[in-house]
């Protein structure tokens, strides 16, 4: 953990309850962390950016609610862009390289060539052993596993991390301080050994990231389809997003997160089905997944 640096008077816009938790680790799963490092930019700055085109001066609050709204709903994104935010983030190795795909950030991490990683690994709660979904190869069931199955899939995941690790640290023959361990033996490089290491270990890195990028990384990883141990992450980003923009939170949740997206089919079919008129050709041609999903938000029985 770096130094928590001291406090200095500023000119720039700043954010209060952002103020109140720099430099303070939220905790995530069971060893992990997100902790705000840095930020420029609040709700005005994308209101700013936005007028910049007219060359008209700060608004009413209500103005510039309806405006960001109106950013938001209609794509404007690179107003969004004005802001950025900066983060120190501790997460599993197997979370950091689906994070990683998302690839419009600048990012630092802690790197295990140069030293030597901790004896910490990930395990995850009974709840969250899940079996492999049926019909969805890239995600888990809903339901975990039977109690006794899921203690020992935990304990071969334990013993096979802490095995890893001891023999990560004969390899090297360094403890995790560096120390040599035997002084009659040599060790292989810290690049080579880590390869042995699980992807429950943790690693950390720094993540600098603007508003707009940050919000499509939490429209996927929010959602209840995204994997339960980045979604954790995602949430907790969520939280420090409503904080530091509550005006663009909100709109995000109204437009983005919470709204939904139409194909022209889908568009064409619900026209037809509010005014009554034949609908079979379409729904012929639809894709009998997005005429579920239809059927689930809107309340609409028997359309498959």
């Amino acid at each position: 953990m770096t130094q928590e640096q001291p406090k200095t008077l500023t000119a720039r816009p700043t954010v209060e309850e952002l103020e109140k938790i720099i430099a303070q680790p939220i905790p995530i799963l069971d060893k992990g962390f997100i902790r705000l490092v840095d930020y420029m930019g609040d709700d005005a700055a994308v209101v700013q950016a936005a007028r910049v085109s007219y060359g008209v001066g700060t608004k009413q609050s209500s103005q510039d609610k309806a405006l960001i709204n109106y950013l938001m709903r209609h794509r404007h994104t690179s107003p969004f862009e004005m802001c950025e935010i900066k983060l120190h983030i501790k997460l599993p190795i197997f979370i950091a390289r689906q994070w990683i795909r998302h690839r419009t950030a600048s990012v630092n991490e802690y790197s295990a060539r140069y030293s030597i990683l901790s004896n910490e690994f990930y395990l995850p709660s009974l709840e969250q052993v899940k079996p492999q979904a049926k019909n969805n190869k890239q995600c888990s069931a809903d339901a975990p596993l039977p109690t006794q199955e899921a203690m020992e899939v935990l304990e071969i995941l334990k013993q096979d991390a802490l095995r890893n690790y001891e023999h990560y640290i004969h390899m090297m023959n360094q403890d995790e301080e560096g120390n040599c361990i035997n002084a009659n033996r040599f060790g292989i490089s810290r690049e080579l050994a880590r390869m042995n290491l699980t992807l429950n270990y943790y690693t950390q890195w720094y993540w600098k990231t603007n508003l707009r990028n940050l919000l499509h990384f939490l429209d996927l990883r929010c959602s209840p389809h995204a994997q339960y141990e980045i979604r954790v992450y995602a949430l907790a980003l969520m939280d420090v997003v409503k904080k530091w923009v509550p005006m663009v939170a909100q709109a995000f949740e109204e437009h983005v997160s919470n709204g939904i997206t139409l194909s022209a089919s889908a568009k064409e079919l619900i026209k037809r089905i509010i005014h009554k008129q034949p609908h079979k050709e379409q729904l012929d041609n639809m894709n009998k997944k997005e005429l579920a999903q239809i059927t689930e938000i809107f309340g609409i029985e028997d359309l498959v």
